[in-house]
């Protein structure tokens, strides 16, 4: 028997909104709405294997049932951008499935839904409807069942006439009476006044619709209510009709047009690593599915035994072959050549014990285009095999050109260019388990086929850079950069495992006194980490109030827990609860995993070539993500420690660094004054925005305008703000609007770089670092809203990465040239971390703050703060 699947798409998208944290990707999208309905799809599909499916949308604010009644959901708030932004996306991830959708002017996606459950009963479908709208149990029926969502989204009640029957004391086509006497809140279907849920089923149960209980509304039993409904009469009719789906819409889509069949294509891959949805893409089983279409092109090669000058020219296209992403570990597998003479490719002990491949190698006059020089460099230096003279890094060229590009791989970048001879790794090593190293000269091919490529790319690289005025920020800034986090990176951060230790041992004896506490709070001892015993003490043994449920009860989730923190004393103390458990398992037992066991140090891996913005991020392990909301996370930082005996760790970082980039792009006259005389940005703002004197600013009021403040640089709107400050819609509104009033500056500058986006496709930072925007003139008002958000914050928040990239450069120059035994050891967002000698620190004093603070010069002055101590910590 054919099954069909209908689908309430914007309801179930709604539902996914607020079921889940706000989630955004690396581009800055937001993806909870869209990665909530794809769980959720995937799960009915996975379970009902149906033969046709639809989802059908609302098409606009206004349907046929507001010429009968104009307030009709005039209640409803603005849907939040954070929202309607991603409906697009789920739109491009039902057309990548093979899911048709539907919407159609002046109706509901309900009358959709109704319409063709009615045709699909006829023709002998059994139907099942999707949705988080008890509306839509008036279309149970004997083939027709409903899947109601509860609070979160894949856990659903499904609906039959018996089950129907057994909630609600009524049959399935009662609901609309149910409706219209007790109305909907929601849709702002007006009811009776005064007649609740369980008023209207006695009634229904006693005269059997609206029509014969206003037949016999002298035998309705209570003066009052008799009255309510004789005063209510027009109301409970109109709001019967309003509740009523229509089951004949003039749609002209077919239930044929709904043929389904399961697959997954490279459009939902695609789709799936844009949004960063991973475990999806392991749902798939995208590790079994790679494509691959590179060219059986032969190219010829050497098998180098012994090397000698006939292999090395300059430049050469260098190959240095590893594999794992935490090269600080890994072997290098093979090396490879192209240049003028040929192509060569050298095994690793060939390579490695060959004096004249060294010296080539280490020789700055010898140019060298490579893939990711950093790891080039990093694993040759775990070898003590020094390479110079690189000039071009194929990655960091394609980075620059389009940071949006899904994938900087090099088949990839080579593919754009088309170039097809080259595979990608995954493709030819193979994946996980399956990932085999093959020796010789097949090897030997990959290789070459990727120094080959390479050797082509270049030139084309390098053109697209000159042309988009990028060469500068190339080579006079990444590539330089590149070098000096080589350095930090094969450097590292020395670690005391004791104090590790030791914390991970006071961390489990508060943990110990967490529970007790908890436990007392509670009156009884449950398993803290069990969500289920959790909800039970929390909502069933202390009645507090429950938002949001799962499949296995009660929601306690941080985002739960944290609007309940008001409610009992316990709230805070399980949130402490958690992270502490947190810091314990993921920091202190994650960072001594870590440790080199040859070097006692961290090796982070900082990511040169991968954010939007410029901004460097860390892995293997993420330092920059250390918690430093509770004072056990900050004493993290005690157990970096400098490496030598007698030394000290410095730390220097600029001050509201974004703020005053903002201040100089913008050239907001308020917001420059404000830094020129050093005043509390936070406290202006306040005083500007709440229109007080400086003496007359609460708490209060800065935290307000602190969040705005930083806000605004990411392109706050009024939703995102309530959620922060949580504060009414409406409130938040005023508040950026007041704000945008007092800094007509930032305003402008708004209004101006979005239509610069809109002429030129793209936003650049002081730098020229650029980001791509190509919805910036997309008719979808979703995708064309983001892009203008992003328009506004790129250009801020990429500068800040600039300028902090360009003090780094300078920094490593001004060590070397002062001769100074100093290191610096780590980047953390606007923060730079050193260790140096005591008798340094005074010298440090001085020659930081004046690096840093002069990397570029701006309309208003950089400041940076430094302290420094025995430890990172003590160094804050």
């Amino acid at each position: 028997m054919n099954k069909l699947i209908l689908i309430d798409g914007s309801g179930i998208a709604y539902r996914a909104f607020f079921a889940l944290p706000l989630l955004n990707n690396d581009k800055g999208v937001y993806t909870n709405a869209v990665y909530g309905f794809t769980t959720m799809l995937m799960k009915i599909i996975e379970e009902e294997k149906p033969s046709h499916v639809l989802v059908a949308f609302d098409a606009g604010k206004t349907t046929f049932r507001h010429k009968t009644y104009k307030e009709y959901k005039g209640t409803r708030q603005k849907t939040p951008p954070e929202l309607s932004e991603q409906f697009s996306f789920i739109h491009e991830l039902l057309d990548a499935m093979g899911i048709k959708r539907y919407e159609i002017e002046n109706y509901e996606a309900d009358d959709i839904i109704g319409t063709l459950a009615v045709q699909a009963e006829k023709e002998g479908f059994e139907t099942k409807v999707v949705t988080g709208d008890k509306d839509l149990l008036q279309l149970v029926d004997d083939h027709v069942t409903v899947s109601l969502t509860r609070k979160g989204i894949t856990d659903v009640d499904d609906y039959d006439k018996e089950k129907v029957y057994e909630r609600y004391e009524i049959t399935p086509d009662k609901i609309i009476d149910l409706k219209g006497l007790m109305g909907d809140s929601s849709d702002n279907i007006p009811g009776v006044q005064g007649v609740g849920e369980k008023t209207a089923i006695k009634l229904l149960k006693q005269f059997g619709s609206i029509e014969d209980i206003y037949q016999s509304l002298e035998d309705v039993s209570g003066k009052k209510l008799k009255e309510k409904l004789e005063n209510d009469r027009e109301k409970a009719f109109l709001s019967k009709e309003l509740a009523t789906i229509e089951k004949h819409a003039p749609i002209d889509v077919k239930l044929d047009d709904l043929q389904y069949e399961y697959k997954v294509t490279s459009e939902l891959i695609d789709l799936f690593k844009d949004l960063e949805f991973k475990t999806l893409l392991e749902r798939v089983g995208f590790d079994e599915v790679i494509s691959e279409d590179a060219e059986e092109e032969t190219l010829e090669f050497e098998m180098v035994t012994e090397v000698n000058e006939q292999h090395l020219a300059s430049p050469s296209a260098l190959v240095v072959e590893v594999l794992e992403d935490n090269y600080h570990y890994a072997d290098i597998v093979g090396l490879a050549l192209a240049n003028e003479k040929g192509r060569f490719y050298i095994p690793t002990e060939t390579a490695l014990n060959s004096s004249i491949f060294k010296e080539w190698l280490a020789d700055a006059n010898q140019k060298k285009i490579v893939f990711d020089g950093k790891k080039s460099i990093v694993s040759l230096k775990w070898r003590d095999i020094d390479i110079n003279g690189v000039t071009f890094d194929i990655q960091m060229a394609s980075y620059l050109i389009d940071p949006s590009e899904s994938s900087h791989d090099l088949s990839a970048i080579a593919k754009r260019k088309h170039i097809k001879f080259v595979y990608s790794d995954d493709a030819f090593y193979g994946k996980g388990a399956k990932r085999v190293i093959p020796e010789g000269e097949k090897l030997g091919d990959h290789l070459i086929r990727k120094a080959e490529a390479m050797l082509k790319c270049q030139p084309l690289l390098k053109e697209e850079l000159e042309n988009n005025e990028q060469y500068s920020l190339f080579a006079e800034l990444e590539m330089p950069l590149s070098l000096v986090l080589a350095e930090m990176e094969e450097k590292g951060v020395k670690i005391s495992k004791e104090t590790l230790e030791s914390m991970g041992e006071e961390l489990r004896e508060k943990l110990e006194q967490k529970q007790k506490d908890i436990y007392e709070l509670a009156g009884t001892s449950f398993n803290i980490n069990s969500p289920k015993q959790l909800g039970e003490v929390l909502f069933e043994k202390l009645n507090l109030p429950v938002i949001k449920k799962t499949k296995t009860g009660y929601s306690t989730s941080a985002d739960v827990l944290e609007k309940l923190e008001s409610e009992h004393d316990i709230i805070s103390e399980i949130l402490d609860y958690r992270q502490l458990g947190k810091l314990n398992s993921t920091y202190i037992e994650g960072l001594l995993k870590v440790i080199h066991p040859k070097t006692g140090k961290i090796h982070t891996r900082f990511n040169q070539a991968l954010t939007q913005t410029g901004r460097l991020s860390s892995t293997d392990p993420n330092l920059q993500n250390i918690p430093i909301r509770l004072e056990e996370g900050r004493k993290i930082r005690k157990a970096f420690i400098p490496s030598k005996q007698d030394w000290m760790m410095f730390s220097a970082d600029y001050s509201q660094i974004e703020l005053r980039v903002l201040a100089h792009i913008a050239n907001d006259e308020s917001l420059i004054e404000a830094f020129e005389h050093e005043m509390d940005i936070h406290t202006k703002t306040a005083m500007d925005v709440f229109g007080v004197d400086k003496e007359d600013v609460t708490s209060l009021m800065r935290r307000h305008a602190k969040a705005v403040n930083f806000g605004i640089v990411y392109g706050i709107s009024d939703y995102g703000l309530s959620q922060s400050l949580n504060i009414t819609r409406k409130e938040a509104g005023a508040f950026i609007d007041r704000y945008l009033e007092s800094y007509p500056g930032v305003k402008q500058y708004m209004e101006d770089i979005v239509q610069k986006a809109k002429q030129d496709g793209f936003v650049t930072t002081l730098l020229h670092r650029r980001r791509y925007l190509p919805d910036i003139t997309s008719r979808n008002f979703n995708r064309r809203s983001f892009a203008e958000r992003t328009a506004m914050n790129t250009p801020i928040q990429g500068s800040a990465a600039d300028i902090i990239k360009k003090a780094m450069i300078h920094m490593a120059k001004r060590l070397k040239d002062e001769r100074m035994q100093a290191n610096m050891l780590l980047q953390v967002h606007d923060e730079l971390i050193f260790e140096a000698p005591k008798d340094e620190i005074d010298k440090l004093k001085t020659i930081v703050p004046d690096v840093m603070e002069n990397a570029v010069k701006l309309k208003v002055p950089l400041k940076v703060d430094f302290s420094f101590g025995d430890t990172w910590y003590d160094a804050k």
